[in-house]
């Protein structure tokens, strides 16, 4: 999949890291297409990248979904690669009486439901392209959770489950599908996350990602180094010790 020639949809694509790669992947050629709930911050970056267009999007609608998904197929009929970004993470006290269920719902909607509902409503239209792909982003708590945001740890793990069986499901057709599994990124993703000394920088981020997703062969996986403490720990036996950094007792 050449990204720097295609049509790429970007949930998400007006703040972060969907932002970034939206920036960098228009910097390489492609026509980018970005969505967003907050029209305010989706016309800032379209002001700030000419060429590029946005649209406002609930991805927790399913009916906002395939009314969105009819749309952008007729005004952009060579959209070949969605890139499934937008998402929410949010710290869950599980002791609370009474535990809220509205954040789980939320994230479960965003997260999950939603790129398996986009996909789903793109499908026809991507099959008919001779080269397309399907992009999630998962995290590096797929692999390793963080404990205080068990419902965002779950769902990148679903996530990442989820991209392997279509991977596997769509391996007779034209259709790539890559997983992006994000560090801890200097994002406002959680308060105070941007400022995180932690964090990997979200510019060296999108420019190690970028060049992962614009590989001369296409990735099934595009990690970055920092993420890969997680990403192997179960296979290198580490689990527990990175789950104790990740999670200090």
């Amino acid at each position: 999949m050449d990204f720097s020639k295609a049509t790429i949809l970007i949930t998400g694509g007006n703040s972060g890291i969907g932002r970034g790669l939206a920036e960098a992947l228009a910097s390489r050629g492609a026509q980018v297409i970005i969505t967003g709930r907050n029209e305010a911050t989706i016309d800032t970056t379209l002001a700030a990248n000419p060429g590029m267009k946005g649209y406002v999007l609930d991805v927790t609608n399913a009916s906002d979904i395939a009314a969105f998904a009819a749309r952008i197929v007729t005004d952009h009929p060579g959209l070949n690669a969605v890139i499934h970004n937008a998402g929410i993470m949010v710290v869950e006290d599980v002791l609370a009486e009474p535990f809220d269920l509205d954040i789980v719902q939320r994230t479960v909607a965003t997260n999950l439901l939603a790129p398996i509902q986009l996909t789903a409503a793109l499908m026809p239209h991507l099959k008919t392209k001779q080269e397309a792909a399907i992009v999630t982003v998962s995290s590096g708590l797929a692999f390793v959770p963080r404990a205080n945001t068990p419902t965002y740890s779950a769902t990148k793990a679903a996530i990442h489950s989820w991209t392997q069986c279509m991977r596997h499901e769509l391996r007779n057709t034209a259709i790539a599908v890559v997983e992006l599994a994000p560090p801890l990124v200097a994002t406002d993703l959680t308060p105070g996350q941007s400022a995180n000394p932690n964090a990997m920088p979200l510019d060296a981020f999108v420019s190690e990602a970028v060049e992962l997703l614009c590989a001369d062969e296409t990735p099934k996986e595009a990690l970055v180094e920092r993420v890969m403490r997680q990403r192997r720990a179960e296979q290198n036996g580490t689990f527990d010790a990175v789950f104790a950094m990740i999670n200090p007792g």
